[in-house]
């Protein structure tokens, strides 16, 4: 007797063309890639997942992911946080969040904040937000896909996920298990900018998730004097390298010391950060 993929040729049809082939479903000429993508919890309804990448540590992303999210919860939006920086999370810190997650049967409760903002991050789990995560990268990567098909996030216009830097198990996890909307890349107007940026948006492409564009943080200190910009990094090349690889610059983010305190203090939604509405635009268009 001819196996399925015999008897799909003797139908005519071919790898190209399959989609009226009866066999279509099983034959193993016509299956494509495995997909790794896990399944929502049942009582989440997310409609957009953008994830927040760099290259590297120390450039600022869970600030930008903390002022992406309350800049879109301004307009509007419901907005969620999936904290997947295990290791180091700071997102619950800079929220004021203190009390840990609870749950049901059914899920994972992420904390909300006053304005609405949902959040989940390893620190809610734990006795003590002083205690490290000890664990291997599998485990790690097994906890954040946790927080996204355990964790009960209900109707949402935008998840952001503030991931680790580098291109290890967690990114890989994340790019593979959740349907991503896009990226955004952070980086920092230091010399390592161009690797910086390059090893996030290769690993984008590789992973076939489209790459919103870039925010540089750091950009420059306003002297609260004279107002003179001040290159404490030294000069951005960022719309070279962004143009490089066509891709548009959404904002450029100074140090402000008062953004800083009020995110040590636990309150950033108090945050108003105009530097990054080219970005909160292009994310309300997906």
């Amino acid at each position: 007797m001819a196996d399925e993929k015999d008897m799909c040729e003797q139908e005519g049809c071919s790898e190209e063309s399959c989609a009226s082939c009866a066999h279509a479903d099983t034959c193993p000429s016509h299956n494509g890639p495995e997909s790794f993508l896990e399944e929502q919890n049942k009582y989440s309804n997310i409609k957009n997942v953008i994830g927040v990448v760099s290259g590297k540590g120390g450039v600022g992303k869970s600030f930008v992911t903390g002022s992406l999210a309350v800049e879109l919860s301004k307009k509007g939006y419901k907005v969620g946080i999936l904290d997947a920086d295990i290791t180091g999370p700071s997102i619950q810190k800079m929220f004021g969040i203190k009390e840990p997650a609870k749950g049901s049967e059914e899920g994972i409760f992420p904390a909300e904040t006053p304005s609405g903002i949902r959040v989940i991050s390893v620190n809610m789990l734990l006795d003590s937000e002083e205690t490290p995560v000890i664990w291997r990268g599998p485990v790690i990567a097994g906890v954040v896909k946790q927080f996204w098909t355990d964790v009960i996030w209900g109707e949402l216009d935008y998840l952001l996920v503030d991931l680790p830097p580098g291109t290890g198990d967690v990114p890989l996890t994340v790019f593979q298990s959740l349907p991503l909307s896009g990226v955004v890349i952070v980086t920092s107007p230091q010399s390592l900018v161009t690797m910086i940026v390059k090893k996030a948006y290769n690993m984008a492409n590789t992973m076939n998730v489209p790459v919103l564009g870039i925010i540089e943080n750091y950009s420059y200190l306003e002297c609260p004097d004279c107002g003179k910009k001040i290159n404490v990094f030294g000069e951005s090349n960022i719309d070279e390298v962004a143009a490089s690889i066509n891709l548009p610059v959404l904002g450029k983010m100074p140090i402000q010391p008062e953004l800083a305190a009020l995110s040590d203090a636990g309150r950033f939604e108090e945050v108003n950060n105009d530097k990054i509405q080219e970005a909160i635009r292009v994310i309300s268009e997906l």
